[in-house]
C-alpha cells in the first residue's frame, strides 16, 4: 500500500530533524547526561517537528542501545514503539479526548510501572483543546509524576494552555523551518523517489509550504504523482492552481500603471485557465508585502521577502508604487480574501478588487486618498509631477491644393541676435533650478507656485547677457511676476549665483513683442489676405 511521503521520510532520529537544531542538541544533552525532566511541552507552527520529536524522544528514553543521544533504532524497544505495538507509549489526540473522564482513566492508568520498555511515555498532541476542567485534572500528576512516567506536551496555539500547565514543564518552541531547508530536503526526498525535481520547482514548493516540512512533502506528493516526466515551476503552478511569479509579476505591472484594461484581460485569461481566485489574490498580498517591506526598509528587509517573484522585478516594482498605495493595496487584498468565506460570486469580489487596485480614485475612504496622496508627493519629490501640465495641440491639417499665396517661412524671418543665440551657453548648469530653488524659499504662495524647475512651468528664465528675463506664460502670470520686489529678489539670488551683478525683467510670452520685423511681417500678412485668412472661434 502507498504511503505518503511525510509520513515515510518522518525523522527516526534528532540527527535527522531539519531546521531545529537548538532543540535537538538541548535533549541530546539531556538524554546523554541523564538530567531528564519528568515533562516537556513543545510549541510552534504546524510541520515544524513536535509530534516527530516526541516520537524520537520516547525511543531514545526506551533504547537498550542508545547512541550519542539517538535512538537505534534497531532495538526491541525501538522496533516496538515505531509500529505502534508498545502499550507503554501512547500517543492521545486532545482534540478528540478533552474531557474530563479521558483525563482521570490517564491518570489512574499511569501509576503502573511499564511492561514493556523502561518508562511510559504519554504524548498529548494539541493539548490546548483540552478542557478548564481537564487540565485541572491534569496538575497534579503532571507536577508530581511517578519515576518511571514521562508526559510530552504538543501545541500549536501555546497561549491556550493554563499557566499552572506551562510551569511543570520544561517549554522547546519549534521555529518555522527556512525555505533554504525546506528545499533542500524536498530534493533529498525527490532523489529517494527518483523524481526529476527542478530547483525552481523545489524553491516554489518551499515557499508554498509557508515553513511547514510536512506540507512541503504533500505538495510535492500531489504535483509528482499529477506530473510525467521532470516536475519544473510551471508544472507546479499548473498542478497547485496558482499563477506564478510571472503573470503574478506582470498584473502587479499592470496595476502600477493603472492599466485597468490590461489588468482584466489578464485576470480573465487566469480565470479561464481554472487558476484558483483566493490563491491568486494571496500571490498578490505576498508580493505587495514585499514591496513594500522594500519600500520601508530597503536594506534591511532584503532578507524578508517571500519570493513570489525574483528581486530584480520586485525592485523595480517597488519604485512605481508609493508605501501609501502599498498599504491600500494590501488592506483591499485583505478585505476580499476575508471575504470570500461568505461570498456568493468571487469572480466579481476579485474583480471588482483589480479595479479598484488600478483606479484608486474610485473609493473615497481615508485609505484610498491617503493612497492617491502619498504618491503625488512621492512625484512631486522626485521632479516628474508638474502644475500646469502641457495641453495636447490640434493635429496638423492635412495638405490640400489650393490657390491661396504661401504663407512666409523662416527663410524670411531676420537672423537670431547674437545675445539671442549666446543667451542660452551663458548660463551655467542647473542655474535655473538653483534659482528657482532660492527664490521659492523667500516667497509665499501662490507667488511661489509660479516658480519650479519643470518644462511645462508657467514661467521659464534665461540668461541674456546681464539680465534674467522670466518669460511668463499668459498675462495673468505677467501681472503676478511683474513687481519690483519679485525682480529684485530675482535679480539678487542670480548674482550670488554667478558671482557677478545681473538685472531682472519680466515679459509675456503671448504678446507681440515690438520692433520684431518677423511678427510684423505676418500680422502685415494676415492684413493684405484676410480674405483668406480664417480666425476659428
Amino acid at each position: 500500500m502507498y504511503q505518503a511521503l511525510y509520513r515515510k521520510y518522518r525523522p527516526q532520529t534528532f540527527d535527522d530533524v531539519s531546521g531545529q537544531l537548538a532543540v535537538t542538541q538541548t535533549l541530546k544533552t539531556q538524554l546523554i547526561t541523564g538530567k531528564m525532566s519528568h515533562a516537556y511541552l513543545f510549541t510552534g507552527s504546524r510541520g515544524t517537528g513536535k509530534t516527530s520529536c516526541a516520537k524520537i524522544l520516547a525511543k531514545a528514553v526506551n533504547c537498550l542501545n542508545p547512541r550519542d543521544g539517538n535512538p537505534c533504532n534497531c532495538c526491541e524497544a525501538c522496533r516496538s514503539i515505531d509500529s505502534g505495538a508498545c502499550m507503554d507509549v501512547l500517543e492521545i489526540d486532545a482534540a478528540s479526548n478533552n474531557g474530563v473522564d479521558n483525563v482521570r482513566d490517564l491518570r489512574d492508568d499511569a501509576v503502573y510501572t511499564p511492561s514493556q520498555v523502561k518508562m511510559r511515555v504519554y504524548i498529548i498532541d494539541e493539548v490546548h483543546m483540552l478542557s478548564i476542567s481537564a487540565f485541572n485534572a491534569l496538575l497534579k500528576i503532571i507536577e508530581e509524576p511517578p519515576e518511571h512516567l514521562l508526559f510530552i506536551l504538543a501545541t500549536t496555539e501555546l497561549h491556550k494552555v493554563p499557566a499552572t500547565i506551562l510551569s511543570r514543564c520544561q517549554r522547546f518552541a519549534f521555529r518555522r523551518l527556512s525555505q533554504e531547508d525546506i528545499a533542500a530536503r524536498l530534493q533529498y526526498v525527490a532523489y529517494q523517489e527518483n523524481i526529476d525535481l527542478d530547483d525552481s520547482a523545489a524553491r516554489v514548493l518551499a515557499r508554498m509550504a509557508d515553513g511547514g516540512m510536512r506540507d512541503g512533502l504533500s505538495l510535492l506528493d500531489q504535483c509528482a504523482s499529477a506530473t510525467v516526466g521532470e516536475l519544473t515551476a510551471e508544472k507546479v503552478y499548473t498542478c497547485l492552481g496558482i499563477a506564478g511569479e510571472r503573470r503574478c509579476g506582470e498584473l502587479m505591472g499592470y496595476i502600477a500603471a493603472h492599466d485597468t484594461r490590461k489588468a482584466l484581460g489578464l485576470f480573465n485569461s487566469l480565470y479561464a485557465e481554472g487558476k484558483d481566485l483566493a490563491a491568486l489574490l494571496d500571490e498578490m498580498a505576498c508580493l505587495t508585502r514585499d514591496l513594500l517591506i522594500l519600500k520601508t526598509a530597503p536594506d534591511a528587509g532584503i532578507a524578508m521577502l517571500s519570493g513570489v517573484v525574483s528581486d530584480s522585478e520586485t525592485a523595480k516594482l517597488a519604485k512605481a508604487f508609493s508605501g501609501g498605495e502599498l498599504t491600500h493595496m494590501m488592506e483591499r487584498l485583505e478585505e476580499t480574501m476575508a471575504a470570500f468565506t461568505r461570498s456568493d460570486s468571487r469572480r466579481l469580489d476579485a474583480e471588482l478588487c483589480i479595479i479598484t487596485l488600478c483606479q484608486p480614485e474610485l473609493r473615497l475612504d481615508a485609505a484610498g486618498l491617503n493612497a492617491r496622496l502619498t504618491r503625488l508627493e512621492e512625484q512631486i519629490k522626485s521632479g516628474s509631477f508638474s502644475a500646469f501640465p502641457a495641453k495636447p495641440g490640434p493635429e496638423p491639417a492635412q495638405q490640400e491644393d489650393d490657390d491661396r499665396p504661401p504663407l512666409p517661412d523662416d527663410a524670411d524671418a531676420p537672423p537670431a541676435s547674437a545675445e539671442e543665440e549666446t543667451a542660452s551657453e551663458e548660463a551655467p548648469m542647473g542655474f535655473w533650478t538653483d534659482l528657482v530653488g532660492s527664490i521659492r524659499q523667500e516667497l509665499l504662495p501662490p507667488t511661489s507656485g509660479f516658480f519650479v524647475a519643470t518644462p511645462n512651468a508657467p514661467v521659464q528664465g534665461v540668461l541674456r547677457g546681464s539680465q534674467v528675463v522670466l518669460k511668463c506664460a499668459n498675462a495673468f502670470t505677467l501681472e503676478m511676476v511683474n513687481k519690483p520686489e519679485i525682480l529684485a529678489l530675482t535679480a539678487r539670488k542670480a548674482s550670488a549665483l554667478l558671482g557677478r551683478p545681473v538685472t531682472a525683467a519680466a515679459v509675456d510670452q503671448t504678446a507681440a513683442p515690438e520692433g520684431n520685423p518677423r511678427m510684423e511681417k505676418l500680422m502685415r500678412f494676415g492684413r493684405e489676405h484676410s480674405d483668406i485668412v480664417k480666425i476659428k472661434e
